[in-house]
Order: C-alpha cells, then structure tokens, then sequence
C-alpha cells in the first residue's frame, strides 16, 4: 500500500485526542488518517451529538449511509470475482451475509473499533447494531479521506482478508426473512415489507420500510429487493427476542 507521507506528518505532530484517535486508526488499518474530524465524527453515536439545527446532529449517521453504499458495492465487485461460476441468489445471499449487521458487529468487536465509539454509558439502552452502524461510518471517513480505490483496498485486504471466514459464512444460514416470518405466524401478528425504488440508469436502490402490527420497525436499503428485505428483518429481529441471531 503506497504511504501518505502528507498524512504521517501530519499525524506526527498531532496531540492529545487527535493522536490518540490517529494512532487507533495506524493500528487497526496500517495508515494514518489525512482528515482527522471524519474519524471522529464516524465514531460519534447520535446520544452524544449535539444539535447542529432542528432535526440534524453531528453524529455519524450520514457517515453511516455512505459507507453502507460503498462497502455493498465492494463487497458485490469481491464475490463477482472470487466466486466465478455462482448464480445471482448465491451472490446475493453472501454479500447479506458479509453485510449483515450481526456480521459488522463481530468485525467491529474483532478489530477493536468497538472501543472507539462514543456513546451513552449506559449499556443497556444502546441499540445492538452501534458497533456495526460506526463500522460502516468509518467507511465512509475511509471514503471522503483516502478515495474508491483506497478504501476498496482496505475492506478487502485488512478486513474481510484477515477477520472474516468465507467458508464459514457460506454454510451459515441467516435467512432473517424467514425467521422473522416463522415468529410473527406463532404470534399470530401480521408483517408487512413496503417496497419502492430510487431509479439510477437501469437498475435503481431498493428501499424497504418492514411493518410489523401496523407498525413501522426497520427500514433498509440494497441493490435488490431480496436484500433489502433481509437487512429489514435482521433488524427488526435483533429486537424481538424469539427471533434474535445466534
């Protein structure tokens, strides 16, 4: 990987939190920061921003969104090319597998970058996906920092190389829609996946909004309708005790 001088220097010469938070960043992915502010603001959760105006924080949501996109595009672009002969629905499945917030958590946990998000103290009230959703923000830092190829480089050689187990997760069944289906049938309570699309040339982003006893639960966001769908139930299943991942 090509250094950035620019970026060493400059985290050299950095002090107290910045250095520290630099120094996390050297540890776990082999390069310094160029941008130090993205860093922190990927580790920031919602409970501790502030109020940018009404309705907006400076936490790392929108970090959060981005880095959602680029690493499903990464992850899609890896399992095209190592899996050759694989159909469409065996693609699909395994990059929600590798995309799974279950998934991101135990990678953010196994990294380290678990110790780095900011957050209410009290554990109980945080939600089960903060490790993974600061995951994905730092993505997005990763991204706007360092550029495509950079941080395409970065989820495939330092992360998913080295932390993730492919075989492994092509026998692991996570089929959260099916899960999720199987518990509202014994409960008795009526589900619903509400589908549109954002069209961007030929094939668009595909949204969906899970309701479940009329309520809305989980929205969720892929490049098909199948795993949009799966992302929406994995969430709604981490909150539902009789339909949680192992």
């Amino acid at each position: 990987m090509v250094l950035d001088f620019k970026s060493t220097i400059k985290a050299k010469f950095a002090k107290g939190e910045e250095k520290e938070l630099s120094d996390s960043i050297k540890n776990i992915f082999g390069f310094y920061p160029g941008n130090i502010f993205l860093y922190a603001l990927a580790f920031r959760h919602k409970s501790v921003a502030e109020d940018l105006q009404v309705g907006v924080k400076n936490s790392n949501e929108r970090l959060e969104y981005l880095g959602d996109a680029i690493l499903s595009a990464v992850v899609a672009d890896y399992l095209f090319k190592i899996f050759p002969y694989k159909d469409e629905g065996f693609l699909t499945k395994m990059r929600s597998k590798m995309v799974s917030r279950a998934q991101l958590n135990k990678v953010s946990v196994k990294l380290g970058i678990d110790s780095l998000v900011q957050a209410t103290v009290d554990k109980g009230s945080q939600p089960k996906s903060l490790n993974g959703d600061a995951f994905e923000a730092l993505i997005g830092a990763v991204y706007l920092d360092k550029g495509y190829d950079f941080t395409k480089k970065i989820i495939i050689e330092r992360i998913y190389k080295t932390s993730v187990d492919l075989d492994e997760l092509e026998q692991k069944e996570t089929n959260y829609k099916s899960r999720l289906i199987e518990w509202s049938q014994k409960e008795k309570i009526e589900i619903d996946f509400k589908h549109h699309q954002d069209m961007k040339g030929k094939k668009g982003v595909h949204h969906i909004e899970l309701y479940i006893g009329g309520k809305i639960v989980a929205k969720a966001r892929d490049f098909s309708i199948k795993g949009a769908e799966q992302i929406a139930a994995e969430k709604a299943c981490e909150q539902i005790e009789g339909c949680k991942s192992n």
